[in-house]
């Protein structure tokens, strides 16, 4: 089914137009963020199919130019492309647009037949790629010793529609966040699908943090790409949604294509187009219920081009050097729910260590100035996290503290006043699973401001254009994981 959509897009650009075995080296992608309903309001609507095919028939709308399209921020953000201009990019660049549908279906529990058919033609219709997550149910009896009650399974489920309309993908969500609505599979799934423009893997919001299937997609399947609908709240210093998503996608050397629903009084906004190399686009607006749209174009292919980052050995620098000079006046200070060991930065620059148990982080810095009513701390955690899920970390943090009160340290902060002439953040990580994120005041992100070097050290390459709220090494040590379960299971 892929290979007329592939003759099509190589005569139009020119390239190699007789030889079907030609890939595109480069695709475009339209994106949106959608401000949707969630259970239990939506369950109380008169007729919730209904009201979810009217929801994506207005989102389509917005995406093709003859809907409301959302403004660009207001806080001094280059702004977005219009949909005016969405049509003028689409016949020029005669590429196949991939489009996000957020969340919205995840809490529907009966037969969604006429949404299907709606997101299939709507991908036929158009000649794309439609992905939505929705709920999936299979009937099970008592011939199944692990049947519900009900006598059904549900699944929290993304689906994948090629330029044909033919479902080409379903995944089933592994790692269950507090939904008890939802089973588990009896195996974690790892779906791939292939397109003209690279290969594609898919998992669902909390999959993110753990091994199976996120890893495994990049590592064993060799992915290009990763879609990524999510409902993802976000939480300061380290688990925004664009801050951790787009640090996977360096840490990864792959594509992530990371769609969250829209609704600020739970704290869930913040979606992105994320290349190795940095953001292309993203947007976080916890202002408004708008939505957004976002247009990038992406390397088919990363691990290929020249952009990509080189592979990292996250431990070589800090091993081979002696430990900086350590404070006598570590404390602790908790972020979430995790005690981290911490050292006030006391100067304008320097260098300085902080350990605990087997990882010492290592920084070099140097401020443009040493503000009086700011204070940031050099942090180190090495541990098991245990609230909301269990998952093994080693993290490195230059952070900025809600106040110069040292208790507030790790507490979280959207602004700050301070910025950094230099940067060298780096530990003896016993895993080779790190995410490396700089965060800027307002909760934006750096894109190609900040390099991660082959050795493991994150550095900034020229004075920080904003203000710093964090500079982090995110670790994930997944063989030290426990078995892994809903945390909110009954």
């Amino acid at each position: 089914s892929h290979s007329s959509t592939l003759l099509r897009v190589l005569r139009a650009q020119s390239c190699c137009p007789q030889v079907p075995v030609c890939l595109m080296l480069k695709y475009l992608l339209v994106w949106h963020e959608a401000s949707v309903f969630l259970y239990p309001e939506i369950a109380l609507l008169p007729s919730p199919r209904l009201m979810i095919i009217c929801l994506l028939q207005s989102m389509f709308q917005v995406l093709k130019g003859t809907g409301r399209h959302v403004p660009a921020e207001a806080d001094g953000r280059p702004p977005g492309p219009t949909p005016r201009s969405l049509q003028k990019w689409t016949p020029l660049t005669a590429q196949v647009l991939l489009i996000f549908f957020s969340p919205f279906l995840k809490y529907i529990r009966f037969g969604p037949a006429p949404v299907q058919e709606r997101l299939s033609c709507m991908a036929r219709n158009n000649s794309i790629y439609v992905v939505a997550n929705i709920g999936d149910k299979k009937p099970c009896d008592s011939s199944d010793p692990n049947c519900p009650g009900d006598g059904r399974y549900q699944y929290n489920t993304d689906v994948v529609y090629d330029t044909q309309g033919k479902l080409v993908a379903r995944y089933h969500k592994n790692n269950l966040f507090a939904e008890r609505q939802f089973n588990y599979p009896k195996e974690p799934e790892v779906v791939t699908f292939e397109t003209p423009f690279g290969k594609f893997g898919i998992f669902t919001c909390f999959d993110i943090l753990f091994y199976e299937p996120a890893v495994v997609l990049v590592n064993k399947m060799q992915v290009d790409t990763v879609l990524f609908p999510t409902a993802w709240m976000n939480l300061l210093p380290f688990l925004t949604a664009i801050e951790f998503h787009s640090a996977w996608a360096m840490g990864m050397r792959v594509n992530v294509l990371a769609a969250n629903t829209h609704n600020t009084s739970i704290e869930m906004t913040g979606s992105g187009i994320y290349a190795p190399a940095g953001a292309r686009a993203y947007s976080y607006n916890m202002k408004t219920e708008d939505g957004h749209l976002l247009i990038a174009e992406l390397d088919a292919h990363p691990r290929l081009s020249p952009a990509s980052p080189p592979a990292v050995s996250w431990n070589s620098y800090a091993l081979s050097v002696e430990k900086f000079s350590q404070n006598d006046h570590e404390f602790t200070g908790i972020i979430f729910g995790d005690p981290f060991t911490f050292v006030e930065l006391t100067k304008p620059g320097g260098n300085l260590t902080v350990c605990q148990k087997d990882l010492c982080c290592h920084l070099g810095y140097k401020m443009t100035e040493k503000r009086d009513d700011e204070v940031y701390v050099l942090g180190a955690f090495d541990g098991l996290h245990v609230i909301e899920g269990q998952y093994y970390l080693q993290i490195c943090t230059l952070l900025k503290c809600l106040s110069t009160n040292l208790s507030t340290c790790g507490q979280p902060v959207e602004s700050a006043q301070t910025k950094f002439e230099m940067f060298s953040l780096s530990g003896t990580f016993g895993t080779s699973y790190v995410f490396p994120e700089v965060l800027y005041s307002g909760v934006q992100l750096a894109p190609g401001e900040f390099e991660v070097l082959t050795d493991g050290r994150l550095i900034n390459r020229n004075t920080t254009s904003k203000p710093v709220l964090t500079v982090t090494l995110f670790g994930r040590w997944y063989e030290k994981d426990p078995p892994q379960t809903d945390w909110a299971s009954p």
